[in-house]
């Protein structure tokens, strides 16, 4: 528990004028002020069981940059870097300070970072005890004394979810905002309850401030072998990032967010945040058992009135059910979040046009180009009459949360990738014999056989062929996995069906890269597909 100067004084520092602070509670006493002011209840077999109301996932129009002098220059403006007048900050701030006057709040004061090299000490200020839990799960906490005394946070997010904004006075899109300002170093978070917000403005943090240190941030997960081969999962929703790097025969470092450094690869969080519709504890034993256990946060999880038993397959409050627990809840986590140099990186795609190899290697330049398209498909399945498959670009597999140019990101990859000799591969565990709809998915167990033989080095010793519309080089034999599944097009019964799909996909590839061509190399824009 914080003591000191700064546990007396209170929130002055935040400019928030109240005597009812509750500093670095415990996860105990957190579910306690919880279940006590009605935000949420405890399932059985103990986790803590949060609604998030209206909204059950991010609000990307209501996210705002701040333009202002120390950060201006490097902002990359645009859709997903909204910016806010400094003058309507302002009166966003002073106003949601003077709501939160005289209100009982709850801080943790902990780190984003695992290296400490690296290291970032933050504040997070919550007007929910629920949301307070969550931020100490998903950040790094050291409760030593020294630790706590020493802590000066570098970036403040002060969130509360009952403060509406006003378009009119704030330029806000709605009464929603998340706001971030770096030359004030705040986040202000206002008119949504779901947790998810404060992770990723920490995220788009440090995707800001550690390149500019020449540390690439990631939107990965990571794990490291027994032999300290460290492997790099880059994926969007639904692509099988967290399942993939769920390895029993290899240690966990991080699920989602990492940075690359001249020392090797670091976690920024203290936690995990995983998808829970529909977890298996066949397929996903370790994330299936934390969402039995005290300590654990559930979003939009259904729970008996009676039993308070869960309910993982429904999903009438939405898809986007969330468990938020520390990562020591993962057996085989890595204890200080860090490994070296990763031998591999792999890129992962759910291709529902059923085109794609399942698996292909990438030169550096392909690596930089796949890693700017940061491909996958989606399919409307819960829409009646809807199976034709939409092509979703998210460039760097993070472009919601990217302040700077995407080519920087992209060119910092392709400068590691090339200094240390790293392995890159593409890995398709969408649709094979057809699209969505009339094809099948990709079989697990021979999206894991590739994985192995990755990691293995397996696929470093046999022979590729050049996939003339893709331009990605395939292996011709893969163990565990039949030839025939590694070539796409022979899984097609209508080979006229496959080029036609085929070569509509590559030029959803060439429209989507114009973006990118006046910032790279002609190598990495011929790297792509050839339309």
């Amino acid at each position: 528990m914080s003591t000191g100067v700064e546990r007396v004084r209170g929130l002055d520092r935040e400019g928030i004028r109240t005597d009812r602070v509750r500093w670095n509670l415990s996860a105990a006493a957190l579910y306690e002020e919880a279940v006590r002011r009605q935000e949420g209840l405890i399932a059985a077999e103990g986790p803590l069981v949060c609604q998030t109301g209206l909204h059950t996932g991010r609000s990307p129009t209501d996210k705002f940059v701040v333009r202002e002098a120390s950060s201006e220059q490097h902002i990359a403006w645009g859709k997903v870097n909204n910016p806010m007048d400094p003058a309507q900050f302002d009166a966003l701030h002073r106003d949601l300070l003077s709501s939160l006057e005289g209100k009982e709040l709850f801080v943790q004061d902990c780190y984003a970072g695992a290296d400490p090299a690296f290291r970032l000490p933050i504040r997070v200020i919550n007007e929910y005890a629920w949301h307070n839990l969550f931020a100490r799960n998903l950040f790094i906490v050291d409760e030593s004394p020294a630790a706590e005394a020493a802590h000066t946070p570098q970036f403040t997010i002060i969130d509360s979810p009952l403060f509406l904004a006003d378009p009119a006075r704030h330029g806000t899109h709605s009464e929603v905002v998340i706001a971030l300002n770096f030359g004030k170093k705040l986040v202000l978070i206002g008119g949504t309850s779901y947790a998810g917000e404060i992770k990723k403005s920490i995220f788009s943090i440090l995707n800001y401030i550690l390149p500019l240190q020449n540390v690439l941030s990631m939107h990965c997960s990571a794990n490291i072998g027994a032999a300290g081969d460290v492997a790099l999962f880059f994926g969007l929703s639904g692509t099988g990032k967290t399942t993939l790097s769920s390895d029993p025969d290899r240690m966990l470092i991080g699920d989602d967010e990492h940075g690359w450094s001249d020392r090797g690869v670091f976690n920024f969080e203290g936690g995990c945040y995983a998808k829970t519709i529909r977890l298996s504890a066949d397929a996903e034993p370790q994330i299936h058992a934390t969402t039995r256990r005290f300590g654990t946060v559930l979003e939009n999880v259904v729970v008996d009135p009676e039993t308070r038993a869960l309910d993982l397959d429904d999903e009438r409050f939405t898809e986007n059910t969330r468990a938020a627990y520390p990562i020591a809840f993962i057996d085989n986590a890595v204890p200080s979040g860090q490994g070296g140099h990763p031998r591999n990186v792999i890129m992962l795609t759910a291709d529902a046009f059923g085109v794609l190899p399942p698996i292909a290697r990438l030169s550096p330049d392909g690596a930089m180009y796949h890693f700017l398209s940061g491909y996958t498909a989606k399919v409307a399945g819960t829409e009646k009459g809807v199976t034709e498959p939409k092509a979703t670009f998210s460039t760097c597999f993070g472009a919601p949360f990217l302040p700077l140019q995407p080519s920087r990101y992209a060119k910092m990859l392709g400068e590691l990738i090339a200094r240390h000799q790293v392995g890159v591969w593409l890995v398709n565990t969408g649709w094979t014999g057809g699209p969505y709809g009339t094809g099948r998915r990709i079989k697990i167990s021979h999206t894991r056989a590739m994985i192995r033989a990755v990691l293995s080095g397996a696929l470093d010793r046999v022979a590729y062929e050049n996939d003339p519309v893709f331009n990605l080089e395939v292996p011709r034999t893969c163990p565990d996995v039949p030839a025939d599944v590694l070539k796409p097009r022979s899984t097609w019964t209508d080979l006229a069906a496959y080029d036609v799909q085929a070569a509509k996909l590559a030029k959803m590839f060439a429209e989507n890269f114009k973006t990118f061509e006046p910032n790279v190399t002609a190598e990495v824009k011929a790297a792509g597909p050839r339309v």
